[in-house]
This record gives C-alpha cells, sequence and structure tokens, in this order.
C-alpha cells in the first residue's frame, strides 16, 4: 500500500510502552508524533497544534478517552479520533462511533492494522478536501458578478422569487448567463439540497422531447430496451429547468402544459401515472409573445409558465461590468490551468470594452480562456493578439487569400454558433448548409462547441 501524504499525528495513552510503540510504528510511516499521557495534556494539544489524527485510549486516569472525544468534537467537529482500548465492550465502541470516532482499536495492536487504519483515516480526509474543494470551484463556476445595477437589481429578483414556489421564466439573449440565474434560483429556494435538472430543449430531437421529458417503458419504441426515468422524475422534490423552451415543438408544449396543470404524467408506452413534485424555472432567447402571434408558441403555456418573469441584461447594456468579469475570469483560469493569474493590459482591456459582444458572457469567457491558454506571457497585451482587434479579426494581417479566408469562415461560424447558442443544427439551418457539412467545416476549422 502507498505511503499517505505526511500528516501531524497525536497520540494519547497513559501506559509509556504503548506511546513508545505507536510513535515508531507512525514515524516508519513517515508521520509526525506528538503524544500526550492524560486527557488534559491532549486537549491543549489538540487546540495548539491542529493534528490530522488522533490515536486515544479509552480508558485513563482522570479525564477518560470517552470525554476527551467529547471535548475534541466539540471544538472541531471534523476531529479524525480513533479510540483504543484493551478492555473494549461492544457498547464502548459503539458509544465512541456515536460520538464521532472514525474507528475503534483493541489492544493488543496489530503493526498492519495501526497502518492500515491511519491510511484509511487520511485518505478519508483528502477524499473530503477535494470534495469542499470542488464544491467551491463549482460554486464559483455559477457566481452571477457584476456591479452594474441591472446586475443588481437581478439578484435581488433571485432572492425575492427563490423563496416562492411559483414559475419562473427568464429571458434574455443566448449567452447572457439564463443557466446561471436558474441554479442560483435553486441554490436559493427550500429544494437546495434536491436535484437541479436540466433539459435544453433546442438540443433534443422532437421524436425524442418526449421521451427524456417523461421517461419511457421497455420496448415501448425501437430502441427502449429498458425502462427510463424522464427528466420529471429525476427532478422530483427538486427543480426542472426547461432550457431554450421556445424551440419546444407545439405537440409536446400540449403535454407539458397538462402536467403543469396536474403534476403528473405517463411514461411514453406506460400506463401508471406518476405524481412528481417539481418546480418548473423556463429560459428562452426568443420573444414569446411574437412566438404565440407566428403560432409557434401556446398562449396558455406562456401564461402558465410566465408567473415571474426575469430578464438578464446583454453584455452590452452593462459593459462597465467588463473589467470585473475580466478579473474573474482570468482567476478561473488560471486555477483550472494551474497557472500564475495572468494580468491583462490597459490597451487589451479598452479593446474588450468597445467591443459589442454578440456572444455575450459565453463568447468573453471563452476569450479570456484563449488569451490564458496562448498567451506565455504574465500580462496579456493586445498586440501579441493578432486575431482580436477590437473584437474583429484583422484579415489583412494574413499573407495568403487561403488563410484570410479561413479565419474569415471560423470567425463567422463561431458568431452564428453563439447567436443559436451552440445549437449546430439550427445554425446549419440559417447557414443554408447540411449539417454534416458544418460539422465538417467545424472541425477543420478547429471550432469546438461548449
Amino acid at each position: 500500500m502507498a505511503k499517505s501524504a505526511k500528516a501531524k499525528v497525536l497520540i494519547v495513552d497513559d501506559e509509556k510502552s504503548i506511546l513508545e510503540t505507536l510513535t515508531g510504528i507512525i514515524e516508519d510511516e513517515g508521520h509526525e508524533v506528538i503524544t500526550a499521557s492524560s486527557g488534559e495534556k491532549a486537549l491543549t494539544l489538540f487546540s495548539e497544534s491542529s493534528p490530522d489524527i488522533i490515536l486515544m485510549d479509552v480508558w485513563m486516569p482522570g479525564m477518560d478517552g470517552i470525554e476527551t472525544l467529547k471535548s475534541m468534537k466539540e471544538k472541531n467537529s471534523d476531529a479524525c479520533v480513533i479510540m483504543i482500548s484493551g478492555h473494549s465492550t461492544i457498547d464502548t465502541a459503539v458509544h465512541a462511533i456515536k460520538l464521532g470516532a472514525y474507528d475503534f482499536m483493541e489492544k493488543p495492536l496489530a503493526l498492519e492494522k495501526v497502518t492500515i487504519l491511519v491510511s484509511r483515516a487520511l485518505e478519508k480526509q483528502r477524499l473530503e478536501k477535494e470534495n469542499i474543494a470542488l464544491k467551491t470551484s463549482i460554486s464559483l463556476q455559477w457566481e452571477i458578478v457584476g456591479a452594474n445595477p441591472g446586475i443588481i437589481s437581478l439578484k435581488d429578483k433571485i432572492q425575492k422569487a427563490a423563496i416562492s414556489q411559483g414559475r419562473v421564466i427568464i429571458f434574455g439573449e443566448s449567452g447572457t448567463g439564463k443557466e446561471l440565474v436558474a441554479r442560483a434560483l435553486h441554490n436559493a429556494s427550500d429544494r437546495k439540497d434536491k436535484n437541479f435538472i436540466e433539459v435544453n430543449c433546442a438540443a433534443i430531437p422532437h421524436e425524442l422531447i418526449e421521451s427524456e421529458l417523461f421517461g419511457h417503458e421497455k420496448g415501448s419504441f425501437t430502441g427502449a430496451f429498458e425502462s427510463k426515468k424522464g427528466k420529471f422524475e429525476l427532478a422530483d422534490e427538486g427543480t426542472l429547468f426547461l432550457d431554450e423552451i421556445g424551440d419546444m415543438s407545439l405537440a409536446t408544449q400540449a403535454k407539458l402544459l397538462r402536467v403543469l396543470e396536474t403534476q403528473e404524467f405517463q411514461r411514453v408506452g406506460g400506463s401508471k401515472k406518476i405524481k412528481v413534485d417539481v418546480r418548473i424555472i423556463a429560459a428562452t432567447n426568443k420573444n414569446l409573445e411574437d412566438e404565440i402571434k407566428k403560432m409557434n408558441f401556446r398562449e396558455d403555456l406562456f401564461f402558465r409558465l410566465n408567473v415571474i418573469p426575469i430578464y438578464v441584461p446583454s453584455l452590452r447594456e452593462r459593459k462597465d461590468d467588463i473589467p470585473l468579469l475580466v478579473e474573474y475570469f482570468l482567476n478561473i483560469f488560471a486555477q483550472q490551468y494551474g497557472q500564475k493569474i495572468k494580468k491583462i493590459s490597459k490597451a487589451t482591456l479598452e479593446a474588450l470594452i468597445s467591443y459589442d459582444w454578440p456572444g455575450n458572457v459565453r463568447e468573453l469567457k471563452n476569450t479570456i480562456e484563449r488569451f490564458v491558454i496562448m498567451n506565455p506571457s504574465d500580462v496579456i497585451d493586445i498586440k501579441e493578439i493578432p486575431s482580436f482587434k477590437g473584437g474583429k479579426s484583422d484579415y489583412s494581417s494574413f499573407k495568403t487569400l487561403r488563410e484570410a479566408r479561413e479565419q474569415f469562415e471560423k470567425d463567422f461560424i463561431i458568431k452564428r454558433l453563439q447567436e443559436n447558442n451552440f445549437n449546430v443544427s439550427k445554425t446549419a439551418e440559417e447557414l443554408e448548409i447540411e449539417r454534416s457539412n458544418l460539422h465538417r467545416k467545424m472541425k477543420s476549422l478547429g471550432i469546438e462547441t461548449p
């Protein structure tokens, strides 16, 4: 077994021979050891030294191990304590575990068991720390950054809407951060400990959207080799986020409307009614009132969803937030790529502020990530980024017509993809080319979807 990273271990026992034996075992594993012969002394060292692991005898004169364990857990509930006893009973072991002990060992102590138990305890701590770091990193990725009045108003609306059970529909251009708003609503609600399930209505083929939402039974259609829960079931007691709902077919809209009215549905090919408790948050980059006039969206569904409307401003409407967003993304990508945090020159920042950002915050984020990856120096300067001239490529800088044409095609396709929330099928339709041809063109130009 590979040795764990070096740790500080506190050993507590009133028997000198046990202290010496355990010290030798633990130090041989490469860890630092401090010792105490009483509960009182152990508490002092615990406060002063913050050990990673505590090995402690149950039976000691004065303050015994159980009382010491209680005091340690009161001071730090995360304290990792392994109890030791030569006179143990099942009741004592169970009592210690209930008080928060990590595990229990009996004397005489076996060298192998001591090393394995300490190694496992340290591995558990490492995983817990990684989990905390991961959650922190994830929460940072979903943070709504900005001090513009429009963003302050948006955050205020989120807090007010989150505590209700009312349905919310989020309006805004592609790339403005509608999913961030949806997650913020969920995380500030009393459903935050339940599932947040997302469905991109524009990305799922119309013939599969019903199965995605409501699930299906085995054999209900070709390829249904087993029963499958739909997004509504997965989101039970939590939140279901219907992104780009303006792209949902009229047939699916009708079925969704019935579910919103009754909170129950049947899987595709099933006969059993399934009852759920789901809060619906929808989002769209379309003007749904215009879509209703065009007969593309049901008016009754719109009224059902539009209980609390929230508008997310475009980046053009809050350019004063660009310096904050740039700093935020520079920090995020430095952490992600394990680099020193880069700085950005005044000229580059001015160019970023002067650009209109049709792809909004998503486009800015992708641009900063490209700057971080492609720029080797500590300061990102506009002179070192020939492809970004106030947000536009300087095609005259290319030597050949072929190079300039390829860069133009790349910029043009990326812009259209961003406008369509990176929906390849929709972009291909607008560009009047086959979807497969667009995929090949994207691959040849090195364009990747998020």
